[in-house]
């Protein structure tokens, strides 16, 4: 019988006990008050950072987390939610090493990026910090950002081609980078010398150190004020009514055992569909997230490791129940199974670089399933790949350029209406990095940035229309360009009776010809002379409901609109909208 990785790890299984109670109204002015220590932890960093992708497009997140376990006490609103899970393990990978060196001081900072030991891909540098109070230890904070570029085979480290973490970028396990407040400037030295674009990490290394040093101020100020008695207990209770919050929504959702399947396209290396597999199992105010028949570990770097996977289920949970708050209470009445040695529990040094691809199709193929037990909790699926593209050169004077940055597409229609056109993953809040700014930064001109006409999944209600991207490359040197995307063989799906969107077509100019990748939605080493350009059209978001009841009116806008052309509304709808039409 195969054998199953549970979340077993304590931030997710123990419960924190409450001797005393706090009353409602100050519960509700601390809750906001250590929230915002965070959403300022997370505007600290955006402002600060010198890479687009956290100053612009926010891929970062802060938090403060349990002293002993590493639980998600609080995060802000601004930062990714695929962090909440991820970090705490994180955080408990540092209070481990902390435990076993018995060296802990006010004052130490631990940077890591490894992605088997609570994080998510390379790119995703984390730093944790203890905070002490009077002399005792409080809680940890921590910070998580997406660095431009950690070295490794593909400037941004979004490598199609790895086969292990050494090919994706510099893997850095666990270490001291203060010490007592004293930085270990040779930690950074190794840091700057293993990537493309040191001012870029220097930089955004500075604002994270320097969100840390608020959230430090900002908690002395909330712990002068009411005690650090009473703000722990907040903190518990907070925890139990994250839980009584999620086992009253499970509770009015029927029993039963309901399963969904996805695919990814391929691995990067072998040219085959994985396997994506979920079934949820509502028990009363329980529920079991089991991954069983999920493909096994491949050679490619759409692996994830087993931290990710339970903070995916999470995200998913976040979504299909939006009230539910940012903590580890949340998790409580939930079990998440994960087969061994699968693509979602991946061991070191599998390649994990493509994981947004891989928790994406996790988080269509949960909604579907959440779908069977009750369609309005559900929406369609989005577009289902941030399309991660990297265009790297040199500059006339040599200097080295790197261009990284992921693409919108669709939402998902749900029973309340029309999916979002243009919108980004929905594992995140991050935003697309505006063009203005690309363009400012780097030798490129957007010749097309425009939503995508006949993209959505038709239905009741339509999903979301995707994207067209143009590119073009200004640079006389010319560039090289490396995609990792997904959706090019199985476009996102609908539910309640909706149909499925259109699928991920990424093309690029050789020689005046339109080209394709040979697995479609990956490749690397794309070699583009000054002129040339790369162009993604990314897929729309699934529909929700059939056809036949979509209303003439909104078919008709959308023709007035562009976003659906009218020999296909006639194809989809008949002809009977076209008396709307006005």
């Amino acid at each position: 019988m195969e054998r199953y990785c549970r979340d077993s790890i304590s931030q997710w299984s123990k419960r924190m006990k409450t001797d005393t109670e706090v009353d409602p109204i100050t519960l509700a002015v601390l809750a906001g008050r250590m929230e915002q220590i965070a959403d300022e932890m997370d505007a600290t960093l955006f402002r600060a950072a010198f890479n687009p992708i956290i100053a612009e497009a926010h891929d970062a997140s802060h938090g403060l987390y349990h002293a002993t376990t590493g639980d998600t006490l609080v995060q802000g609103k601004s930062g990714l939610p695929i962090f909440v899970g991820v970090m705490a393990l994180g955080v408990k990978a540092v209070i481990d090493k902390a435990e076993a060196d018995g060296d802990l001081q006010d004052g130490d900072i631990y940077i890591f990026n490894d992605a088997h030991i609570g994080g998510t891909h390379l790119s995703d540098m984390r730093l944790v910090r203890p905070y002490f109070y009077q002399g005792e230890l409080f809680c940890y904070l921590a910070s998580v950002g997406h660095w431009h570029d950690v070295g490794g085979a593909v400037p941004g480290n979004y490598n199609p081609a790895a086969t292990d973490v050494f090919q994706e970028a510099l893997v850095l396990p666990p270490v001291k980078l203060a010490t007592a407040g004293r930085i270990n400037q040779d930690i950074i030295d190794i840091l700057l010398r293993n990537t493309r674009l040191p001012q870029s990490a220097q930089g955004d290394l500075n604002g994270q150190l320097s969100a840390l040093d608020l959230g430090v101020s900002r908690m002395d100020e909330l712990l002068d004020v009411y005690g650090s008695g009473t703000v722990k207990t907040a903190l518990n209770a907070l925890g139990d009514r994250a839980e009584a919050l999620m086992r009253a929504e499970l509770s009015a959702l029927p029993d039963g055992r309901y399963s969904a399947t996805d695919y990814l396209d391929n691995d990067g290396i072998e040219d085959e569909p994985l396997d994506i597999k979920v079934a949820l199992e509502i028990n009363s105010d329980e529920l079991i997230i089991d991954f069983e028949g999920s493909a096994p570990q491949c050679a490619g770097p759409v692996n994830i490791s087993l931290p990710t996977t339970i903070a995916t289920a999470y995200v998913a949970l976040k979504h299909l129940f939006p009230n539910l708050p940012a903590n580890a209470g949340v998790m409580r009445p939930v079990k998440v199974r994960v087969p061994e040695k699968s693509l979602l529990s991946a061991e070191f040094p599998a390649p994990t670089g493509g994981y947004t691809e891989t928790i994406l199709r996790m988080i269509d193929a949960i909604f579907c399933a959440a779908a069977q037990a009750s369609p309005e909790l559900a929406v369609a699926n989005a577009y289902g790949t941030i399309n991660a593209l990297s265009i790297a050169g040199k500059r006339s004077d040599g200097r080295p350029w790197v261009m990284f940055s992921f693409y919108g597409g669709g939402h998902g229609a749900c029973c309340d209406g029309d999916g979002l056109n243009h919108g980004n993953a929905p594992i995140s809040t991050a935003t697309i990095p505006p063009m203005e700014i690309l363009e400012s930064a780097y030798p490129v001109m957007f010749k097309q940035w425009a939503l995508r006409p006949d993209s959505d999944g038709a239905g009741e209600y339509r999903g979301g229309m995707g994207a067209v991207y143009e590119i073009e490359v200004l640079e006389e040197n010319g560039a090289e360009a490396f995609l990792f995307g997904e959706r090019g063989k199985f476009a996102p799906g609908g539910i309640a009776g909706g149909q499925e969107a259109a699928m991920n077509v990424f093309s690029y100019e050789n020689n005046g010809e339109w080209k394709h990748p040979p697995m479609v939605s990956k490749m690397r080493g794309i070699k583009l002379k000054q002129g040339e350009s790369v162009k993604l059209e990314t897929p729309g978001g699934g529909g929700y409901g059939n056809t036949a009841r979509r209303s003439a009116q909104r078919i008709a806008r959308d023709v007035a609109r562009g976003l659906v052309t009218g020999q296909r509304a006639d194809a989809l709808y008949g002809n009977a909208w076209r008396r709307e039409k006005s």
